[in-house]
This record gives structure tokens, C-alpha cells and sequence, in this order.
């Protein structure tokens, strides 16, 4: 006669004779001779389980730190007979092996190099575990450094100087685009000068061509005209032009500077206009009579 029993579905069942291993049953129905000694001894499961350490250590720049490493391993369905009889705690044998590997590497590292090279550091680990477990027929898929935790005080430390930082480079981006600014707008004043300065230029040659043409097209047309009599008539033009131009507005200040050129009428009209004397006009004699009685 036999005893019934089941192996659950990723389990592997590890039946044992009298006290000694006789063989590995897989999952489902299993019947066992009971009256031989024989018995299911345990039932090792082939699933994927997760073991986290949580651990102190301090860094290169003596902060303590409680560093998170979780541990993903699995028994191999091959070497299930060494993952049942060769350890009795794997919990506690991956624990030793994690702590003294971080243990040994944190010191060395500061700080701030320990968040930057946790993945490099976590694969180290997972090296390490595999060479210790796989002979314990355990493999190591996968080992995180979840979390590293200094103390509160450092944690409000390095946010401050995060802070800091950033205020620096918000400020140094501020005055870089002020800077571009600037320099954009004394650019942009440059070319506007430049610009205007060739426009004059042309409008003065174009002026220049003007009166060339108008003295040319007078002296030719007008016998007894000299050029420099034309020019005297169309600068008296253009200044009386002006002075029109200056008094169509009700709000315009006028300061009067010598400026001609011709040492003769543009003075005798500037002390004109300035003094207000006119122009004297001989008047009839029958006016003169009755203006005076």
C-alpha cells in the first residue's frame, strides 16, 4: 500500500527513504510507500521570490547611510536536492553575503558618488551572489539598490545646496540673456545707424544732382545769369521754405544760429527776421498827407 500526496504547481517535492534522499517528484499526484519509510520531506518552490536587506553603513565623507538592496532569486528546478540539503537559511547566507559586499565598497565611495554609481554597484553585487548561491543550486536574476537614505539633517544639507545651485545657474542664465540682449540691440542700433547714415548719404547726392541740374538748366536758358547767382536764389528759396515749414507748427521753438554761407544775405535775412525791422517801403505822398493830419 502507498500514501497519496500532491505537489503544488511550481514545487518540486523531495521525497526521502528511511531518512535518506531517495529522489525529486514533480508537481501533481505522488504516491509514496509508507511502509518502506518513504515520505515527501519537503516541497521546494521553483518561483521567483524577492528578499530586501536593509543595512547601515557610512560613506568616504562619514555619513551614515541605510542603503535598500532587494534581491531577486529563484531555485533551479536541476539542483533543487542542493538548494534543499545544502542550506538551511538562504535568507540569512544572501543577507551576510549583501552586507559585507556593500559594507566593503560604501566606504570608499563619498556621499554623492554613492547615488551616482548604485547600478555599478548593484551589479557588482549581483556577481558576487552568484558565484556564492549557484553551487547551493540558487540563481541571483536580478539585485536593486532601491533606496539610500542618509539622515534627515544631511538630507536638508544637500536640498539647500541643490537650492543654491540652481538659484546660481538661474541667475548666471538671466544675465547671459540680458547680455544677448544688449548685444542684439547695440547691433541692431549699429545697423539702423548705418543704414541711415548710407540714406542721407544718397539724399544728398540726390540734392547735389538737383541743383546741379537746375544752375545748368538757368544758366543756359537766362543769358547774363552766373552759377554762383542761381545758387544765392535757390538758398534763399530753401531757407524761406524752412521758416514756412517751422511756422505751420503752433508748438515749434526756433533758435536762430549763424549758419550761411554767404557773408551777405543770409546775415542781412537772419537780423531781419531776428530784430523784426522790415524791409523799408517808400509810401505816396497823398497817404503820407492824410496820415498826417
Amino acid at each position: 500500500m502507498g500514501c497519496c500526496e500532491s505537489i503544488e504547481e511550481s514545487n518540486v517535492g523531495v521525497i526521502e527513504s528511511c531518512g535518506k534522499f531517495d529522489y525529486l517528484a514533480s508537481a501533481g499526484f505522488v504516491c509514496v510507500n509508507c511502509f518502506a519509510c518513504e515520505r515527501v520531506a519537503a516541497r521546494v518552490s521553483l518561483r521567483v521570490q524577492q528578499l530586501n536587506v536593509v543595512l547601515e553603513t557610512k560613506t568616504k565623507d562619514n555619513v551614515f547611510v541605510h542603503i535598500t538592496v532587494a534581491v531577486q532569486y529563484q531555485v533551479l528546478r536541476a539542483k533543487a536536492y542542493e538548494a534543499y540539503y545544502k542550506l538551511a537559511n538562504p535568507q540569512e547566507q544572501i543577507k551576510a553575503h549583501v552586507s559585507a559586499a556593500i559594507r566593503a565598497r560604501a566606504p570608499k565611495i563619498p556621499l554623492d558618488g554613492l547615488f551616482e554609481v548604485k547600478e555599478d554597484l548593484a551589479q557588482d553585487l549581483k556577481k558576487e551572489l552568484l558565484g556564492a548561491m549557484s553551487d547551493c543550486g540558487y540563481t541571483i536574476l536580478d539585485v536593486l539598490i532601491t533606496d539610500i537614505e542618509p539622515d534627515a539633517a544631511v538630507k536638508h544639507s544637500m536640498n539647500e545646496i541643490n537650492a543654491a545651485e540652481r538659484q546660481r545657474q538661474a541667475a548666471l542664465s538671466k544675465a547671459e540673456t540680458a547680455k544677448i540682449l544688449r548685444v542684439k540691440e547695440a547691433e541692431a542700433e549699429a545697423e539702423s545707424r548705418h543704414l541711415a547714415g548710407k540714406g542721407l548719404a544718397m539724399a544728398r547726392a540726390e540734392i547735389v544732382n538737383g541743383l546741379e541740374a537746375s544752375v545748368s538748366h538757368f544758366t543756359t536758358h537766362v543769358e547774363g545769369t552766373r552759377p554762383g547767382d542761381v545758387m544765392q536764389l535757390i538758398l534763399a528759396t530753401q531757407y524761406f521754405d524752412t521758416l514756412k515749414e517751422i511756422g505751420s507748427h503752433s508748438n515749434s521753438n526756433v533758435v536762430y544760429l549763424p549758419h550761411s554761407m554767404n557773408p551777405d544775405i543770409g546775415d542781412r535775412m537772419r537780423e531781419a527776421l531776428i530784430t523784426g525791422q522790415a524791409p523799408t517801403m517808400s509810401l505816396p505822398k497823398k497817404a503820407a498827407n492824410s496820415s498826417s493830419q
